[in-house]
């Protein structure tokens, strides 16, 4: 378990939103680039079996930057920026298996219009539905630095 001066508590819900702001840029990139690959090795994928098999794999791509950022490193670029990550509910990286849950009931939470993220307007902790349902949590990481103290006698 994390020390408590690792840990300054849940972030406020501006910063939840601003993170997931840039979450959707990040997504918005990959996506292309993951639509680019597809294009280039299958072809046009606008009608039939291409179009569904390029749904899968932009969820399945997706999917893989969100599960190896939260069970390596407990943060995706977003939260890398402002300085948060997930944990579970000792303190520790999510297990690949919640970790994997959690893409999951996110996207679950995307097709049903951002329900599952709106939670956290209602939530007295601003977690997730996802998160709350998981018993994980976002952090924010201690950022304080004392600098060294410098003499300027002359």
């Amino acid at each position: 378990m994390p020390s408590q001066q690792n840990i300054e508590g849940s972030p406020g819900i501006l910063k939840l939103g601003a993170s997931l702001i840039y979450e959707v840029l990040t997504v918005t990139a990959l996506s292309f680039l993951v639509v680019f690959v597809f294009i280039f090795l299958f072809g046009d994928a606008t009608a039939g079996a291409r179009h569904w098999l390029l749904q899968l794999v932009l969820w399945l791509g997706l999917g893989a930057y969100f599960v190896w950022c939260w069970i390596n490193t407990g943060r995706t670029l977003a939260m890398q920026a402002w300085r948060m990550r997930v944990v579970d509910q000792y303190g520790r990286s999510l297990p690949l298996s919640v970790a994997v849950l959690r893409y999951m009931l996110a996207s679950i939470s995307v097709l049903c219009l951002g329900f599952g993220f709106l939670w956290a307007l209602l939530d007295r902790e601003h977690r997730y539905l996802h998160d709350r349902v998981l018993k994980s949590r976002i952090i924010l990481e201690n950022t304080s630095c004392v600098p060294a103290r410098v003499n300027r006698q002359k």
